[in-house]
Parts: C-alpha cells; sequence; structure tokens
C-alpha cells in the first residue's frame, strides 16, 4: 500500500514558480521574503516530498531539471485556482449579487482578463473564470456552463457568435545564450521545422496559429516538448532548452530584462485575433455586456 504524503504546501510552490520566473533562487527567494538558505531548504523539502529532483544546483547559480518544468506547469494552474477560491470568497463576502461565467485561454486569462476585470464597469460583479485551451471554450459556452468565453485565432463555431476584441502576435523566443541570439538576419521559415520547438498542446490558440503559418510556408512544426502552461514554456526556454513560441503578452517582461531574446523570422505570418464568444440564442446578461463595452476603452488606454 502505498505511503500516504502530506499535503503540499502553497508556499513551496509559489516558490519554486518564482524560480522559474525569475531565473534564479536569489531573485525567487527575495520575492517570497525568505532568505536564500531557507529558500534552499524549502526546495529540497518539496524534493524529498514529491520523490523528485526538480532544481540543479550549481557555483552558476540554481535552473529547474526537465521534472520541475513539468511540476512548475501543473503548480502554476494549482495557484491560479486558488486565486479564483480566493476573489469568489471575498466576492461572497461583499455580497456582490451580479455574477458573471467566463471562459479563457491561458494567454487571455493570465494576460488580458486582469486588467479588463478591473474595470470600473466590473464594480460589484462577482467572476468565476475558467482557464481552457481556445479548442475548449466553445464546449464550455455551448453547454452553458459560462456566459462568455475567449479564444485566440479561431471563428465562432455553429451556434456561436462573436467579434474581436484584442490583437496579439506569437514571438520566438530563445535563452541569451542560445546561437539564434546572435542572429544579425532573421530566420527563414525552413529554420523552425529543423528543430524540436518548445509550445503549447494541439487545441490551443498558439499551436493553431503555429501550425497554420508554418503550414503556409510548406514547413511542419516539431513539438518537442508541448507543455500546457506559459509559466513552463517560458522556464524552458530560458533553461536553454530550445526555441519557445509563445504570445508576446506573455514575453514582455522577459525580453524586457534580456532573459529571452526575440528571434525574427522573415515571411511568416505569426499575428491572431482574440475573440469574445458568446451563445446565439437569447441575450448577453447586463455584466457581460457591460465588460465587452469596457475592453474597447482599456486597448486604446
Amino acid at each position: 500500500m502505498e505511503t500516504r504524503r502530506e499535503p503540499l504546501e502553497v508556499g513551496s510552490l509559489q516558490l519554486l514558480v518564482a524560480l522559474a520566473q525569475a531565473g534564479s533562487l536569489r531573485s525567487a527567494a527575495a520575492q517570497r521574503g525568505l532568505s536564500e538558505p531557507a529558500a534552499s531548504r524549502r526546495l529540497r523539502d518539496l524534493e524529498a516530498q514529491l520523490g523528485l529532483h526538480l532544481v540543479e544546483r550549481s557555483p552558476r547559480g540554481s535552473h529547474l531539471t526537465p521534472a520541475g518544468t513539468a511540476v512548475v506547469g501543473w503548480a502554476a494552474r494549482v495557484l491560479d485556482a486558488l486565486g479564483d477560491l480566493d476573489r469568489g470568497a471575498a466576492a461572497l463576502r461583499a455580497g456582490r449579487s451580479s455574477q458573471l461565467r467566463i471562459a479563457a485561454s491561458l494567454t487571455v486569462a493570465e494576460y488580458l482578463l486582469p486588467g479588463w476585470l478591473a474595470a470600473p464597469a466590473l464594480e460589484g460583479v462577482a467572476v468565476a473564470l475558467r482557464m481552457a485551451n481556445s479548442a475548449e471554450v466553445p464546449a464550455l459556452l455551448l453547454a452553458s456552463r459560462v456566459e462568455l468565453g475567449f479564444v485566440e485565432g479561431v471563428s465562432a463555431p455553429a451556434g456561436l457568435q462573436g467579434r474581436t476584441v484584442w490583437r496579439d502576435r506569437l514571438a520566438v523566443v530563445v535563452a541569451p545564450s542560445h546561437p539564434w541570439a546572435r542572429r544579425r538576419t532573421p530566420l527563414a521559415p525552413a529554420h523552425l521545422g529543423e528543430v524540436a520547438l518548445i509550445s503549447r498542446e494541439p487545441g490551443s490558440g498558439t499551436r493553431q496559429v503555429l501550425d497554420r503559418a508554418l503550414a503556409q510556408c510548406g514547413v511542419a512544426a516539431r513539438i518537442q516538448p508541448e507543455l500546457a502552461s506559459t509559466t513552463a514554456i517560458k522556464a524552458s526556454a530560458m533553461a536553454g532548452l530550445g526555441p519557445a513560441v509563445l504570445s508576446h503578452l506573455a514575453v514582455e517582461t522577459e525580453l524586457a530584462e534580456r532573459r529571452l531574446v526575440e528571434v525574427p523570422v522573415a515571411g511568416l505570418r505569426l499575428e491572431r485575433a482574440i475573440r469574445a464568444l458568446w451563445r446565439r440564442e437569447g441575450s448577453l446578461a447586463e455584466p457581460a455586456r457591460r465588460l465587452l463595452a469596457a475592453i474597447p476603452a482599456l486597448r486604446a488606454g
């Protein structure tokens, strides 16, 4: 019979995700208000609890192992779910009567919705958010499990209507140590078919746009590893595992801090639309209408 494990500590998961995002144990410890030795002990305890080697330590610093990268992806989703729980409980404590159920792709949920939901028009609305990839969001709408959905780069399926509310593009990014980071000329699309790329799973908006753009150039993508977490993809790229393809929204900070470098690709169209979707029958509830009305002003701002 398997030995029962103690529940994982949220603080340890937060520290591991912070390490993936910051790129160093010292920075991650500072973010979490810990000393570096205390942070190191926490990570060792987490490794012992999971029975996995998560962090490679060397005189040059600490970086995630492949197992660590995978655990970061799962941990990020756990922490997102806990954040939803906290926000939902806060809404209940405040006695808010208006409710809005939303499903959104990971990119929209992580990098656009937080700003949208802070709009004055949404004050007093209790929002329940479900994160799913762009292929899954329409199914949640058609099953009436949410009132409003946000997806990347797909048209409205039968039974749904929608409109474009934002524009985004994908970026090919590498660690500063990667040979592509020192190129003086853009890559050709064919180069992307010659290497293993780190990107999202089939069904995600990112993968749909990447596969379609490469196919138009006669190139087939080879995705390895295939990860369902933006955080895990960024951590893998920063660790030097290979080139990654991600929303530019997701890597703006890392590019500005030179933890990642964007590699131009000539002749490859990686632009995409962010679309709001809703069911055709009936009318949108007032909270959903207020959110859609607020987005153009937020984009202009």
